[in-house]
């Protein structure tokens, strides 16, 4: 019989509790037993200053691949800041293939699959970091600090990331992470997003744990302040910040057309954008906002709703430049090449829900208490010249960073904690 509403979400809170008491606890024996690595990096001295750090003045600009300086050339030194519930997944498998076919070095987390989110990104948390180092990657989920970034790559890398619908991404992030936001165990109604947008600032604690993840997600990731005034100068100084670092701003909403403007930036070729669509939920679990939920939502969003309408503007402006009947082939020719794929490599030639996976290398995580997450089935009888594609296309995050060599102990205890208590 399953439990009570109130006694499910008891026995979930207080396994909340053990399971951070036991991971902190074996955190604590970590720290003590591995010396830290970057000890002396706040008295580095000029000559010890990593090499991947620009010269004094020199312009952290790229030049675009379709320009005219030179010949076209692939660029393999990449920053994505991978922020939440974007479609971010999907873009981040686009990476780990594209850096794993070039034998690319990667900056990885150290024992979990973030950079110690939602603490602001340090040096120190790569994976095997000494000063010095340089990477030609950085890709996973990090709270953006962008000076201990850029001194992890070369002057002319690439800064990209992805922006959503503010409104949609709060209701995805709402749906994925409400459980483990205490104070929306507040909630008694069925609907908790439409009871929670009815009176916001009622239940809202900015202070809460995990309370980022329901206010100006997309500020707070790109590493700012969530809870700005919206009249105050600096809402604009950041957005206008984010321009000047980033070379593109992708748009879930149009993640093709994002993808075309990406592979001529970079230089890449067509088989490298290939995707499937990655950490996806099933439809039954995402009501979509009403027009007057939409409209709530937005104004909870604000300082996110700002900063999506300028990159919005201004993606439009890049594909203009690109030009519209350009974009347009390109875009056909993407979706043609990926439905190929799909044919080859997806059993049945769609997601699935986590219980008809049949691999558990292709097993998404789930979120807390449900499993809402689809996944795919790979294909049992793929050519030789496809099978390897195929299975990276398909690999879950978690999968592939422990195929990429990642030490991921922190997100492995968490998993069994989970599975043991059986959420």
């Amino acid at each position: 019989m399953p439990l009570p509403q109130k006694k499910r979400w008891e026995s979930m809170a207080k396994g909340l509790v053990l399971g951070a008491l036991f991971t902190s606890f074996l955190l604590l024996l970590y720290s003590y037993a591995v010396p830290p690595l970057h000890a002396g990096l706040a008295s580095m001295t000029p000559e010890g200053v990593a090499p991947c750090s620009p010269a004094p003045g020199e312009p952290e600009t790229v030049t675009p691949a379709n320009g005219s300086v030179g010949e076209c050339q692939p660029r393999r030194d990449i920053v994505f800041m991978k922020t939440h519930k974007t479609a971010s997944s999907t873009l981040l498998n686009i990476l780990f293939r594209f850096g794993q076919k070039h034998g690319l070095k990667f900056a990885f987390p150290n024992g979990r699959n973030d950079f110690d989110y939602p603490a602001f990104f340090a040096r120190s948390l790569v994976q095997d970091y000494r000063p010095g180092a340089c990477f030609n990657i950085i890709c996973n989920h990090m709270r953006f600090h962008y000076d201990e970034v850029r001194g992890l790559v070369p002057p002319n890398a690439t800064f990209i990331t992805v922006l959503r619908d503010p409104a949609r991404l709060f209701e995805s992030s709402f749906h994925y992470f409400g459980s483990v936001v205490p104070f929306t165990w507040k909630l008694s109604g069925r609907d908790k997003l439409a009871e929670f947008l009815e009176d916001p600032n009622r239940y809202y604690d900015p202070n809460g744990y995990n309370a980022h993840y329901l206010r100006n997600l997309l500020f707070f990731d790109l590493g700012y302040d969530s809870g700005l005034d919206p009249g105050s100068p600096q809402v604009q100084e950041h957005i206008l910040e984010v321009e000047h670092r980033f070379h593109l701003v992708l748009l879930q909403e149009y993640f093709d057309e994002s993808l075309v403007l990406l592979k001529d930036l970079l230089c890449w070729e067509l088989e490298d954008v290939l995707y499937f669509k990655l950490n996806a939920r099933r439809a039954s679990a995402v009501p979509r906002l009403s027009g007057e939920l939409y409209r709530r939502a937005t104004a909870w969003n604000v300082l996110d709703a700002r900063l999506y309408r300028h990159f919005n503007a201004s993606f439009w402006r890049k594909v203009e430049a690109f030009g519209q009947e350009r974009m347009a082939r390109e875009v056909a020719a993407l979706r043609r090449a990926n439905e190929h794929m799909r044919r080859i490599c997806i059993d049945g030639g769609h997601a699935v829900d986590a219980a008809a996976i049949q691999d558990s290398a292709m097993q998404p995580w789930q979120p807390l208490g449900t499993k809402s997450i689809l996944g795919y089935n790979l294909k049992k009888s793929i050519g030789q010249r496809h099978a390897q594609l195929c299975r990276r296309m398909l690999t879950p995050e978690i999968q592939y960073l422990m195929d990429l060599g990642v030490n991921l102990w922190v997100t492995k205890l968490w998993k069994f904690i989970r599975d043991f208590l059986q959420w």
